[in-house]
Parts: structure tokens; C-alpha cells; sequence
């Protein structure tokens, strides 16, 4: 550390002193008490004294200097993952490498500051060789060397794989953001070795029932040229197809496409499997298995009427276009055995009719919350339509009818119509509605308004209302086949009343969630390297979210081994990190309890296995020594690695960096100045008072 001032000139100084000698010359150079001994010793005090108080009266700086020696920081990353431990060249003693390396990292702690990692799906301190990582990621590595050593004296990187990297980006696009030489250690064999696998699986997660679903299985082959392998795939254990692949070449890639149906609802395993041949490196790639769910998307839909009519084939026509809705038909007497619950949707055709036929069906839809779509006539009876339902009211007058033209709502926002479906809706002919005043007790959410000749109304004609989450629509009149009639006329490519139906069936048949306690996962398919997470939300009679009560949860596996959890409370929620879980399908169910009445809430999820680790077995040498030349290093092969040390021994750049660091501080600052003036004016006071001056 030097110090020295700064800031002011060296004569403000000299100033100074010539001030303080001139005072001390005056006070005592006629002083006859005094020996000339202790007029000197005297003199020579106030002129410190008065020189330093003179100083401090300009303010000067004193500018320190600090040096720090940085020495050189080696890095060396171990590759934890799965590959190192299962492909191994010949010759290759796992202990004598393991030994060789912490060797290496003691004789480089003798000069230099040693960092060790190891390395796969994530990054973590210190060396391990249990090689248990599910993937391999160099980048993150390297990531992690640029945020924690930036600004710092990194001399080298010894980074110890076999060049397969199956996560994240190319290392080789990240060493130019590190300057400092990488020296690789070339683990693995690089010389291919015979071997058949499943290199990849393309698949949906989410099929629905009694659909053919497509899967793309990509098989590899290396030195197997001739062979020929036997690829199944097995349903929950239960083989349901197999078919033969011929190998035709030493490098051998070929997608097969497997058309699978979908028969049974819930998460369905599904394992691909490839024969084995003889003498190969690894058979653990020859499988793999993935989970599919199957869920019924069918939404079931019934139209009740009285009578066959025009309408009702162009409505189930309608629906029929999409897969997932099932339409039924009901006339008449049949109805009386129809049961309304097991239904999604009812759509009440000119029900309750004028002769009330079907009075018995009508009475039991009472008890059953569903949503209805309600399509009026000339067959309509009003009176018995006004009072099994409250939200319309029609008065009507002796049955007479009228013509009534469609105008779309531009303000319509429940569901989308385009630009082409308003221009074919102005061109349809005239419905038929009974004539009456219409009187709506509800919000109403309208798609078409009715015009009366060439008179626009706001009065609703295809509309929709919301009583506390039961969803209605409303069709007030009769003639849909004649719209269809005038698209056919007017050679229309796309229906837009077939589109208008089918939207309509799928927003009343929507469910909304009304439930007060709620437990989710994140996703519903995870990779075993992935942390579940569960979220959950419970709501009080007043449907708004608490999180007083303790939640509950237990997760169970396949072999119905049950875990437990507890959720932690967010600020007006639950969540609960429960970590990484084996491969497999498990349920949860979670519990709470307030105000005495207990809520309990289930799902599922599934974890597909991680084998990327597997589906390379080659080292890639040649990756690691383009990495080691880009970067001014060197790749070693394991038995050489302690020469690594004589290697960054010999490289001049890598040296102790000295940092100065330079401080400025006004004198004023100093306490221990304002000490020593005050000494030296007390012992000079002392001493005069002593010898009997003035």
C-alpha cells in the first residue's frame, strides 16, 4: 500500500511551514526565561502544530494506492450423467481415473485456485462419479462459469466428458464468451459399437375415445448390417402389434409409423420394444415407454321433439361434424324413457308443445341442472313455456305467426363469427315466430336480433342468457332448413349455419368449474427429471379464496405405495413443490376441512422415463478437440490427464493478475492528526508553564 498527497501544490505547504517558523521566531526569540535549549525544543513543537493546523485549512487529499494479487482460478467439471458410467473404453480403470483427477486438482492447488464441478441435467460443487445425471448439459456449465467467475482471473477450464450433449445448445457456441483454454478429457469410446435402439418417439399426449391415433417410432441401427429385429408395442403389459425391421446398412435410421386405436378412457402405458441382438453394448435403449390419456370428449347431446321436422336433421347434421359430440334423437312417447341427467346438453324442439305429449319427460328435466337450448314454432306451447323456465316470457296471441329476418350483432363477443357469415346471414329467407310481445328477465348475450321487414329491432331472435352458471339459448322461431336451402342455393363452400349450431352447442355445453376446493398439477406429463408441482384453491361460501385451513395431499404410485405432502400457503393460495418422482403413473387426492364440512379433491399424472442418456453411445471425440482448438487448449486422453498440470504449468498467459486500487480521503478525515496537534500544543504549554514563561 503507498500513500502519498494530492491535490495541493507542494508550496501551499512550504507556505505553511515558513507561517508556522515565522509565528514560533516571534514568540520566542526575545523570551529571556528560557535556555536556548528549550526555546528550540519549544519552537520546534508549535512549528508542527501550526504547520498541520495551517494544512488542514486547504482540505488536501491523500490518495492511497491498494494492490490485490488475483491468482489464477482453474476450473475443473466432471460429466456426472448416465453415459459416462454405462459406455466405457477398453483399458479404462474407473478408480485409477478418479484418482489421477483429484491428483491433478492437488497439484494444481499448490499454485493456483481450484474450482471443481460436476455436471449433467444441472450443475453443482465438487466432484462426483456416481454418474446417475438423466441428461448431459455442457452449456449450462459453461453458463455457469461466465456468471460466477465474471471480472475474475480465469486461467483454464479442464472439463472431463465424451462429447455427447443431449440438453440445451452446443458447448462449442458458449467457450468464446469464457477467455480462458479449455483442456478437454476425452471419456468414452469413440469407436461405434453394435447396437439397435429407439432413438425417438413422436406421439400426442392427450387422444380421445375410439380414435386411431398415429405414432412415429424412430429406430437406429450401428454394425448390425443384415440383422433384422422384431419392433412391438405392448398396451398396459398386453402386446397388440409387431412388426419386422430389416437393417440394411451399418448406419441405420428408419421412422416407423404405428396406427394405434384408442379403445379404453384413462392414461394408457404404452411400450415400444425392439429385439435384441447379440453382442450389443447396451440393451437399454431397446425399450421405451411413454403414457398416453384417453379421455372421452364426446359431449352427449339430445334433441327432443315432438315430431319429425326439416330442423332437427339440419341441427344433428350440424353437430355431427364435430367428432366430439354425440347427438340422440327423441320423439314423442320415447321421451318418457329417455333420462335427461346422462346427457351434456338438451335441445327442447318446440317443446313444451301445444298439446303437452310429452308432459312426463318435461317433468323430470325439472330436477336436472342441465343446460338447455329452447328452439320455438307454430307447435310451441307458450303458456307451459313460460313456466318451466324464467328467464323469457311470450305472450302470444291465438298461435298466429309471423316472418322474422336475422340481423347479426356486431357487439357479439361470447364466440367468434367471421366477416363471410354476415354477409350469408343478411341473405337468409324469413324464419317463422309466434306473434307476441317478447319480455326477456335476464342479461342477455344476443347473436342475431330479429328485423321485421325492413325494420332492424333489438328484440333477441338467437340469444343466450346465464342464470348463477346454468347456461340457455333461446331460437325464437322455426325454418333452419330454409337457410340451409338458401346456402345451397347461393353455392356458400363453408356453412355458416352449420358453424352458428355447432358454436352454439359448444358454449352451452361448456361446464363452468364452480367447485370451492381445487387441486392441479402444473401439467399432466412430466419427464423424470422434472419437479412436480401442485397448486391448489379454496374458496368460502362467498366463493372468494382462503387459505386459513392446512391442505393435505397423498400421492400414489403404480405399486400403490402411498407419499404424503403438506401444501405451504401462498398469499391466497396453496402450492406445494413435492420434487422428482420415478417413472410412472400416479393419483393424488387432497383434503381440507372449514366450517366443519370437508373437501376432497383428486387427478392423476404420469412421469415418462428420460433414456437420452442411452440413445448415443459413441463418444464424440472430435467435439472436444475442436472445442480444445478454439479456445488455445488441449485434449488429453484419461491416462495422460495429470499432464495437464505441466501443460497451464507452461502457458505464460496464465498468470497472478495485480489490481490497484486507488482511494481518495480528505486529511480532515484523519482523527488521529487532530490527536497529535493537540499533543504537541499541550506539551509545549506544559513546558512553558514549567519553566515559568508566559
Amino acid at each position: 500500500m503507498n500513500s502519498f498527497f494530492a491535490g495541493t501544490s507542494i508550496l501551499y505547504f512550504l507556505g505553511c511551514v515558513a507561517l508556522a517558523v515565522l509565528y514560533a521566531w516571534l514568540l520566542y526569540q526575545g523570551d529571556k526565561n528560557l535556555s536556548k535549549k528549550m526555546r528550540y525544543c519549544l519552537a520546534v513543537l508549535r512549528i508542527i502544530g501550526v504547520t498541520a493546523i495551517a494544512w488542514l485549512l486547504f482540505a488536501p487529499l491523500i490518495k492511497t494506492l491498494n494492490y490485490t494479487l488475483d491468482k489464477p482460478i482453474i476450473i475443473i467439471g466432471q460429466d456426472n450423467s448416465l453415459s459416462i458410467g454405462q459406455i466405457k473404453a477398453a483399458g479404462f480403470d474407473q478408480k485409477s481415473y478418479e484418482k489421477h483427477l483429484k491428483n491433478l486438482q492437488d497439484k494444481l492447488s499448490d499454485q493456483y485456485e481450484v474450482k471443481t464441478y460436476h455436471f449433467s441435467d444441472s450443475v453443482k460443487e465438487g466432484l462426483d462419479f456416481k454418474n446417475q445425471g438423466k441428461l448431459t448439459d455442457a452449456a449450462s456449465f459453461f453458463q455457469k462459469i461466465k456468471n460466477e467467475y465474471a471480472n475474475r482471473n480465469v486461467g483454464a477450464i479442464v472439463l472431463a466428458t465424451d462429447g455427447i450433449f443431449n440438453h440445451g445448445e452446443n458447448p462449442l457456441y458458449r467457450i468464446n464468451q469464457i477467455n480462458a483454454p479449455v483442456y478437454t478429457i476425452a471419456l468414452g469410446d469413440s469407436i461405434p459399437k453394435r447396437d439397435v435402439l429407439i432413438s425417438n418417439i413422436n406421439y400426442n399426449n392427450i387422444v380421445y375415445l375410439d380414435d386411431d391415433f398415429t405414432i412415429e417410432v424412430q429406430v437406429q441401427a450401428f454394425q448390425s448390417e443384415g440383422e433384422n429385429t422384431i419392433l412391438s408395442v405392448s398396451q398396459n403389459g398386453s402386446k397388440i402389434q409387431q412388426l419386422n425391421v430389416a437393417i440394411n446398412g451399418n448406419s441405420f435410421v428408419k421412422t416407423i409409423p404405428v396406427k394405434i386405436h384408442a379403445g379404453k378412457i384413462g392414461v394408457q402405458k404404452y411400450t415400444i420394444q425392439l429385439g435384441v441382438l447379440s453382442n450389443e453394448i447396451t440393451t437399454k435403449n431397446n425399450t421405451q415407454t411413454f403414457y398416453v390419456e384417453v379421455i372421452d370428449g364426446r359431449q352427449k347431446v339430445l334433441l327432443a321433439a315432438v315430431a319429425p321436422h326439416p330442423d332437427l336433421g339440419v341441427i344433428k347434421e350440424a353437430i355431427a361434424q364435430n367428432k366430439h359430440y354425440d347427438a340422440k334423437l327423441g320423439l314423442a312417447d320415447d321421451l318418457n324413457t329417455v333420462d335427461p341427467s346422462k346427457f351434456d346438453l338438451i335441445v327442447l324442439y318446440q317443446l313444451p308443445d301445444a298439446q303437452n305429449i310429452s308432459v312426463n319427460f318435461l317433468e323430470k328435466l325439472k330436477s336436472v341442472k342441465k343446460p338447455i337450448w329452447y328452439i320455438l314454432g307454430a307447435n310451441s306451447g307458450i303458456s307451459s313455456f313460460n313456466k318451466i323456465q324464467n328467464q323469457v316470457n311470450l305472450s302470444s296471441s291465438n298461435g298466429q305467426v309471423q316472418e322474422i329476418y336475422p340481423t347479426l350483432v356486431k357487439d357479439f363477443t361470447s364466440f367468434n363469427l367471421n366477416e363471410a357469415d354476415r354477409q350469408i346471414f343478411a341473405a337468409f329467407d324469413p324464419l317463422l315466430s309466434l306473434f307476441g310481445r317478447l319480455t326477456v328477465n335476464a342479461n342477455v348475450a344476443s347473436v342475431l336480433n330479429q328485423r321485421i321487414g325492413q325494420i332492424n329491432t333489438q328484440q333477441p331472435l338467437w340469444f343466450f342468457t346465464n342464470d348463477n352458471g346454468l347456461k340457455a339459448g333461446y331460437l325464437m322461431g322455426e325454418g333452419l332448413w330454409r337457410w340451409k336451402l338458401s346456402e345451397a342455393k347461393n353455392e356458400v363452400n363453408t356453412s355458416g349455419l352449420s358453424d352458428l349450431i355447432s358454436k352454439t352447442i359448444q358454449y352451452l355445453s361448456v361446464k363452468d368449474d364452480k367447485r370451492r376446493f381445487k387441486v392441479f398439477t402444473s401439467k399432466s406429463a412430466y419427464d423424470e427429471n422434472e419437479t412436480i408441482q401442485f397448486n391448489a384453491t379454496l374458496y368460502n361460501d362467498s366463493y372468494q379464496a382462503v387459505n386459513d385451513p392446512e391442505v393435505t395431499l397423498q400421492v400414489k404410485n403404480e405399486a400403490g405405495k402411498i407419499f404424503n405432502y403438506t401444501f405451504s400457503k401462498t398469499e391466497n393460495a396453496y402450492q406445494l413443490d413435492a420434487g422428482t418422482m420415478p417413472a410412472g403413473n400416479y393419483s393424488y387426492l387432497s383434503s381440507t376441512s372449514m366450517g366443519g364440512k370437508r373437501f376432497v379433491a383428486s387427478g392423476s399424472f404420469y412421469i415418462n422415463a428420460v433414456i437420452a442418456e442411452y440413445q448415443q453411445t459413441t463418444a464424440n471425440h472430435q467435439l472436444l478437440n475442436t472445442i480444445s482448438k478454439q479456445s488455445n487448449g488441449k485434449l488429453f486422453m484419461p491416462a495422460d490427464l495429470l499432464k495437464i498440470a505441466d501443460e497451464i504449468l507452461k502457458n505464460e498467459n496464465i498468470k497472478t493478475i495485480s489490481y490497484e486500487d486507488r482511494k481518495y480521503d480528505e486529511l480532515i478525515n484523519m482523527k488521529w492528526l487532530f490527536a497529535l496537534i493537540l499533543a504537541m500544543l499541550s506539551m509545549e504549554w506544559f513546558l512553558r508553564k514549567r519553566n515559568g514563561a508566559l
